[in-house]
């Protein structure tokens, strides 16, 4: 039986954050894929690992855990000395890393995952076209975030300093996706640092990994 087992969907950006954290820290797990089409995460056996229905959920020896933010954050604090170090390396940065995973969850990610349901899953999954409305709405969002970043990213590589960390690990799902729409992915390439930025942690070889392994 393997000690770490990962249940999600490959096509989950919340379940490849979570696997992209292990990647980081070069972490053996088991991946068990939920079939999510024919709703499995509604139903046992997987309703027991999260009890609101929703991957990915995560199980060390007797620990389970989801919430794929929260799930990182037990893997990084666990395994604080090993490869990465995502949490910062001292108090001050360590604080800053929760103060940028806040503003990712929920400044950066509520417009965000707007856009890619109406431009990704809306299409895809239900056959209902994009509401151009809505995507307006949620560029104009997103971008005044994303004024925000580049005048962050001016002063500093990463959104925490000079080293990556979550903070920049937990938005890779979301951009890596988005970035397939040109629309959309104007919005990060139009501003230098953001782009810098961008192009830097999409390039990591544990991101590259999870694109190669799932097909992500």
């Amino acid at each position: 039986m393997a000690e770490r087992k990962v249940y999600g969907a490959s096509l989950s950006t919340a379940t490849m954050r979570a696997v992209a954290c292990l990647y980081e820290k070069d972490l053996d797990f088991e991946f068990v894929q939920v079939d999510m089409r024919a709703g499995a995460h509604k139903q046992e056996p997987f309703i027991s690992l999260n009890p609101f229905g929703q991957v990915p959920a995560y199980q060390e020896g007797d620990a389970t855990f989801f919430e794929s933010r929260a799930i990182s954050k037990f893997i990084a604090y666990k395994y604080m000395d090993r490869c990465t170090q995502l949490l910062g390396k001292s108090p001050e940065e360590s604080a800053q890393v929760g103060v940028w995973t806040e503003v990712e969850a929920h400044q950066f990610d509520p417009p965000a995952s707007m856009l890619l349901f109406e431009c990704h899953f809306k299409p895809m999954f239900m056959g209902t076209p994009t509401d151009e409305a809505v995507v307006a709405e949620n560029e104009a969002k997103l971008g005044k975030v994303l004024d925000v970043y580049e005048a962050r990213l001016g002063k500093s590589k990463y959104l925490v300093g000079p080293d990556f960390s979550l903070a920049d690990l937990h938005h890779l799902p979301v951009i890596h996706v988005l970035l397939k729409f040109p629309r959309v992915a104007t919005l990060f390439t139009s501003r230098k640092h953001v782009n810098a930025w961008v192009k830097d942690i999409t390039s990591r070889p544990a991101w590259c990994k999870v694109v190669q392994t799932y097909n992500f």
